[in-house]
């Protein structure tokens, strides 16, 4: 059996003991798997190694001992490929631990000792691709909004997808769903397609191989889709396309990042309702502060699922009003501001390059991750724990 993932093995095993090595040995040698690799090590091991590798559509990964399994487990997910088959093998015979691992999207989990032939046949059901999931893992769905052109959305939009790939380590997608002007493709030094259109013209051809042709490869873990359309052709996205071609999207990433434009946005309430994090980004105006409020009508109310984030960017910048009469005049304080700087302005129209080296708009985008990850803020550091590390 040879992989199909480009001299990357098809399985990748994380084990502590030689037994347990010894019977996933012997079950993949019986399923013609000649390319395995075992490393000595646990959960925490295999996340650390795929953070910088691609992911098998095998892993097995060994939990005994290790405090906190399912977190783990959720650390690990974080940096696989949404597709990959992760069984787990452990040291507790724990019901309310195997409902919690199958929550979180394990194909098995086995206690020690194995048994060789119950491991030969999920093995085989991860290889052929016939494993029942008890909860598919889709990707977190993330709308970036610009209220009015100009306030930075698809600047923090390619930031934000970028630094969450390169340096986060998690798989994204960005989609520019403005076919006509949108600049993400530029700001990430890439060559848009006209893969988009088709996907919307033709939702029903979208599957895993279309995917993979059409997507614009902008770094290691970032693709992107984007397209620039002739004016003279215009033609209308309907919701449902877009519905689709997000759920699709949604089983092969981590994060889906998409940078939507007001004018296309208010024909989608649909969309806008599905889980998600929804990005307001305006800056601090009051035309700006108008908009938020609207908007905040139009989407509504915060619920588990869904949420809403204000970022006010070039905050500060001539014609801004004072924090507390945008506050007032928006309806809400901002989540995320972004203070004016000059440089970011000249930064944002030389692509993403330039904009990494801006000090205050790689804070914002910092902070932003934070909170969309659900990891708590990190304080500022003292002066007396810069000097002394």
């Amino acid at each position: 059996m040879t992989s199909s993932r480009s001299g990357t093995p098809n399985a990748k095993i994380f084990v502590s003991d030689l037994d347990s090595e010894g019977v996933i040995r012997q079950a993949l040698d019986d399923l013609g798997v000649n390319d395995a690799e075992f490393v000595a090590g646990d959960v925490v091991t295999a996340a650390a190694a795929l953070a910088t590798q691609t992911s098998p559509k095998l892993l097995i990964v060994d939990i005994s001992g290790v405090a906190d399994p399912v977190l783990r487990i959720d650390e690990l997910a974080e940096r696989c490929e949404p597709d990959v088959g992760v069984v787990v093998i452990g040291d507790r015979n724990d019901i309310i631990l195997y409902r919690n691992l199958r929550n979180a999207g394990v194909v098995e989990y086995f206690f020690k000792p194995l048994v060789r032939d119950v491991v030969k046949r999920i093995c085989n059901n991860v290889l052929t691709g016939d494993d029942k999931r008890a909860t598919p893992r889709t990707a977190k769905l993330i709308f970036v909004l610009g209220l009015r052109g100009g306030v930075g959305a698809t600047t923090i939009a390619a930031n934000a997808a970028w630094y969450l790939a390169e340096i986060r380590q998690r798989w994204v997608m960005l989609v520019d769903l403005d076919l006509y002007s949108g600049d993400a493709a530029l700001q990430l030094d890439a060559a848009p397609s006209h893969a988009l259109r088709e996907a919307f013209e033709k939702p029903e051809r979208v599957d895993k191989l279309f995917i993979e042709r059409g997507r614009i490869h902008a770094a290691e873990r970032l693709d992107l889709l984007a397209s620039l359309e002739s004016l003279g052709e215009p033609f209308a996205i309907s919701e449902d396309a877009v519905l689709s071609l997000l759920t699709k999207l949604q089983q092969r990433y981590r994060f889906v990042f998409v940078d939507l434009p007001v004018s296309l946005a208010i024909g989608l309430n649909r969309v806008l309702h599905q889980p998600s994090a929804c990005l307001l980004v305006s800056d601090g105006s009051l035309a700006s502060a108008r908009e938020v409020a609207r908007w905040r009508v139009q989407i509504g109310a915060n619920t588990p699922e869904r949420r809403t984030l204000l970022i006010v960017n070039m905050s500060g910048a001539p014609g801004s009003l004072p924090e507390a009469e945008f506050i007032r005049a928006a309806g809400q304080s901002p989540d995320i501001t972004i203070p004016y700087d000059r440089e970011i302005a000249v930064a944002s129209s030389l692509g993403i390059k330039a904009t990494q080296k801006c000090a205050s708009l790689n804070q914002g985008i910092v902070r932003l991750l934070h909170d969309l990850m659900g990891e708590p803020a990190q304080a500022p550091r003292s002066i007396l724990s810069r000097i002394f590390g």
